[in-house]
């Protein structure tokens, strides 16, 4: 039986079955989501690598940025945790405005430029400048669950791990405790021998000499293959004698840097880093870090190690020998020595095949003291230096994702012919056609 429907009849269900197609399809599209990446360098998608430490991480993520009211720095933000949360949804995001919660930006070291805060499993990672490469470090040292000890030496005046005083390290041994790293006081006029558990031995410019029965013990440290940080002072010769050893140098003088003017520093004795050497150490690596009365060195030819400086300061610097204070210049005829100069090296030796010897020496033990930790990237680069010095140095580098054929060169010739033809050409196109359309229409 064929039943013949009115047109308005025909037409109402035609328009309710795609109403109701399009519900159907909005429906999947809420319970199920997909999307493809069109664009020529993947900018959108995930890195392998970050794929893989997602894949290691099976509890919850929480990620605090603690960031003034921005709302296009915010939103760059949230569009790269999407990204993260297309291969695990259980990644939490919230954003703070420091000014609201001061007393809490102040107990966590959060500076006026912010920062964002990566805990899992009770751990945190702390960041100020966010990519995928950072991000995705950060996430790969939370998932390390090992627990190492870092041994801090006593008795001799150093800055203590777990002190108070303004130059301590009570902030940075709390930090260490954050990523599963234990710090220890060792004095060795108590305890006749360096832990055996202990990943690292940290040496911070003593204020009276060690005595001869404790350089013994370290030497001994040493040539087993013990990983050291030496952080010396400018004008202390308590650690010459293991700087001797290392074959390196302490130059006289303190460092003072004519370039901390531009960041709006009047103290020359600060030292100011912006870029940075390719090492493991600092891979990926982009903050600027601040270097208080530093000690210039420099590394002897009979050095038994294999040295890389890590840490320079720029062309303006060079080494005051009289004190800092007043007006101060450059003595070319002197001892000064004029920069670009070194203050801080990495030092390596093979022992076997399979295991390598780790030291570092910096001219500045400030940078990590409870006064200056929270300066811009210094604890970012404390953390870097003892996760490398207790070779736990899984960073991925991760490159940047440019645009590919992003710029287009024209010749003049060309440029012109565009111009004309967009401002000339094409306007005088459109007339044309209008008039001609209207002139038509008044004819019938």
């Amino acid at each position: 039986m064929n039943i013949k429907l009115p047109l308005r009849v025909k037409n109402t269900l035609v328009t309710l079955a795609l109403v109701g197609l399009i519900g159907g399809v909005a429906a999947l599209t809420y319970r199920f989501s997909a999307h493809i990446d069109i664009t020529g360098n993947a900018s959108n998608t995930l890195s392998e690598a970050s794929q893989k430490v997602l894949a290691n991480l099976p509890d919850k993520v929480q990620i605090t940025a603690y960031l003034k009211k921005d709302a296009t720095i915010r939103r760059q933000i949230e569009q790269l945790i999407e990204r993260y949360r297309d291969h695990k949804a259980d990644i939490s995001l919230t954003f703070v405005d420091p000014a609201s919660i001061p007393e809490k930006t102040r107990e966590l070291n959060i500076g006026s430029e912010g920062g964002i805060l990566i805990e899992y499993q009770g751990r945190i990672e702390r960041l100020i400048f966010v990519d995928e490469a950072a991000l995705t470090n950060a996430l790969l040292q939370l998932a390390n669950a090992n627990e190492h000890w870092v041994s801090f030496l006593s008795g001799h005046g150093e800055r203590a791990a777990d002190g108070i005083a303004n130059f301590d390290f009570g902030n940075f041994g709390k930090a260490l405790d954050q990523h599963k790293i234990k710090a220890q006081s060792l004095n060795l006029a108590t305890v006749q021998a360096i832990p055996d558990n202990s990943n690292l031995l940290v040496i911070s410019a003593p204020k009276v000499p060690l005595m001869a029965g404790e350089l013994t013990l370290i030497k001994q440290y040493i040539d087993k293959g013990g990983n050291l940080l030496l952080l010396a002072d400018p004008n202390n010769d308590n650690l010459t004698p293991l700087l001797d050893l290392l074959g390196i140098r302490v130059l006289a003088g303190t460092l003072v840097d004519g370039k901390s003017k531009l960041y709006g520093i009047d103290d020359p004795s600060f030292v100011l880093v912006s870029e940075y050497p390719k090492h493991p150490m600092t891979k990926g690596f982009k903050t600027i870090t601040v270097y208080p009365v530093t000690a210039a060195l420099e590394v002897e030819p009979t050095s038994p190690f294999d040295t890389v400086a890590l840490l320079s300061s720029d062309k303006q610097s060079w080494t005051e020998t009289s004190p800092v204070s007043g007006k101060i210049r450059f003595d070319a005829g002197g001892i000064e020595k004029a920069g670009p100069l070194n203050f801080a090296y990495a030092l390596t030796r093979k022992l076997n095949k399979d295991t390598e010897q780790r030291i570092v020496v910096i001219g500045d033990g400030d940078f990590l003291s409870n006064t200056y930790i929270g300066n811009v990237g210094n604890l970012d680069m404390g953390l870097r230096l003892i996760n490398w010095l207790i070779h736990d140095d899984k960073f991925i580098d991760i490159p940047a994702k440019t645009t590919p054929d992003s710029s287009l060169q024209l010749s003049p010739i060309a440029i012109s012919v565009i111009s004309v033809g967009f401002l000339i050409v094409l306007p005088v196109l459109l007339l044309g056609t209008g008039f001609f359309v209207w002139r038509r229409r008044n004819r019938r």
